[in-house]
């Protein structure tokens, strides 16, 4: 076991969380772990089925006198998001995850930890082994692609599962018991550009926007965070309006659902001196609006070797998108505090040949929010001569405080812990508004240990909560 992990209860769920972080998972490579989960249920004695898409289910038989009760489906994801810091050496595709612990905390050393949702799929597996648990029987669903579009859980089909009680370990709050969630989907545009054309008297800068903490474009957008794609075109933006900029590269952001924390542009300027006064002023600017949001934010410039670049018209055209393009929170509920109800996250933008693609990530409760925000991206692009794609969106899943299995852990976690959980809906998107379209009945909870900065190298796992959640998790088996 890793040395961050030793000595730490429950032995047999950090085990497993230590397996599940040796092996590579990001968001559509999940052969490995997929592999992993059915050869631990085969050396465990136990059924296990794989569907097309790569989801697996492992069956384990009741416990004694348990046996005519009904199963009960615990659900997590495989995937991970894959972020790290730029000046971190790292390689998802085959490095396994290094871990630090800090105080009540592990984490990673400059990438994200993957807790999200590997330590519920570690439950999961911890359940299929221990032999003194009580509990009806089990079905343990481990899901695909959950992080980049719920692609996994939509492909489930009605004969998969049995169950119609089903218990998500995909939460990030201790405290609290999830019954809903926001809907999304994505909207994609891609902007052409002329060919780079040879230029002389122009000067190439780097310019880069890093030390944001970015985080999850779901759970972190009502904090106000910077966004470093958008930091980054205001700069650009602010140096176009006093000389020639044409851009040669333009990077930010990687991942859909990660609210971006660095981007980069390679540009040939006319006066790279006087542009670096207008950095320190827009950097001083941002630094004035994040206080106490944003401590690091830093504007970074290097010269480049360079002489070719887009035309500015081309490079205008780009700059004056991504300054208009929406980001952020844009309405909360009317009915529960303190709960966003739609947002957007401008999200990635990459280049491939001599088109420009930017990625959004639109959420909210109510599908027209979601197709009027897709609406204003496909308008604004379309000012720009971009073409943009939507795609189909996932659906939100609505509250029902009428649930049997919510009043069971309600009172169950006040006699643990004695006192009244938090009943919580949240702006990310779980995999049970797609499970319980496909299985019509399921009554659905969504808890789990406490993370925090899920999709972001800050990302950090509550030592005491796995211990505490796993305690309060068979205490909810048992009485089911």
């Amino acid at each position: 076991m890793d040395e961050a992990l030793k000595g730490l209860e429950p032995e047999l769920v950090w085990n497993y969380f230590d397996q599940i972080r040796k092996i590579p998972r990001c968001s559509k490579n999940e052969a490995q772990v997929v592999e992993y989960v059915m050869q631990t249920a085969k050396n465990l004695g136990l059924e296990a089925k794989k569907d097309g898409a790569g989801n697996v289910v492992i069956l384990k038989s009741a416990s004694p006198g348990y046996e005519d009760h009904p199963s009960v489906c615990l659900q997590g994801h495989l995937d991970m998001v894959c972020e790290k810091n730029a000046d971190v050496s790292f390689d998802f595709a085959k490095d396994p995850i290094l871990l630090r612990r800090k105080d009540n905390f592990i984490m990673a050393q400059g990438t994200t930890l993957g807790s999200d949702n590997g330590i519920g799929c570690a439950m999961m597996l911890a359940a299929a082994e221990a032999k003194d648990l009580k509990h009806p029987p089990l079905e343990l669903l481990f899901t695909v692609d959950e992080e980049t579009g719920l692609t996994g859980a939509s492909k489930l089909t009605g004969e998969f599962l049995k169950s119609r009680k089903l218990i998500n370990a995909d939460s990030e709050d201790l405290d609290t018991i999830t019954i809903g969630c926001a809907g999304g989907g994505d909207t994609t545009i891609s902007l052409s550009m002329e060919d780079k054309s040879q230029v002389v008297g122009l000067s190439g800068t780097e310019i880069m926007v890093k030390g944001l903490k970015g985080g999850h474009s779901g759970v972190d957008i009502h904090l106000g965070r910077a966004n470093a794609i958008k930091c980054l075109a205001r700069a650009l933006f602010g140096i176009a309006n006093h000389q020639k900029v044409m851009l040669v590269e333009f990077s930010g952001g990687s991942k859909r659902n990660a609210i971006p924390r660095e981007a980069a542009a390679k540009v040939l300027l006319e006066n790279a001196e006087a542009a670096k006064e207008i950095i320190k002023k827009i950097e001083g600017e941002l630094r004035d609006e994040y206080e106490g949001i944003e401590d690091k934010i830093e504007i970074a410039h290097s010269p480049f070797e360079g002489s070719e670049g887009y035309s500015q018209n081309d490079s205008s055209n780009l700059i004056s998108l991504l300054l208009a393009l929406p980001h952020g929170y844009l309405a909360f509920n009317p009915h529960i505090p303190d709960l966003v109800d739609t947002s957007t996250n401008l999200a990635t933008v990459n280049m491939q040949n001599n088109d420009i693609i930017i990625g959004c990530n639109t959420r909210s409760s109510m599908n027209s929010a979601i197709e009027a925000v897709q609406s204003q991206i496909v308008a604004t692009a379309q000012l720009a001569g971009a073409k943009a794609t939507i795609s189909d969106a996932y659906p939100s899943w609505k509250p029902n405080m009428d649930s049997e299995l919510l009043a069971l852990a309600k009172d169950t976690y006040k006699e643990k812990f004695g006192e009244e959980p938090k009943i919580k809906a949240i702006h990310a998107g779980l995999e049970t508004g797609i499970i319980g379209e496909h299985f019509p009945g399921m009554d659905m909870i969504s808890i789990g240990p406490d993370i925090e900065f899920p999709h972001s190298p800050d990302e950090r796992l509550g030592i005491s909560s796995v211990s505490n959640f796993w305690d309060y998790l068979l205490l909810v088996l048992e009485k089911l």
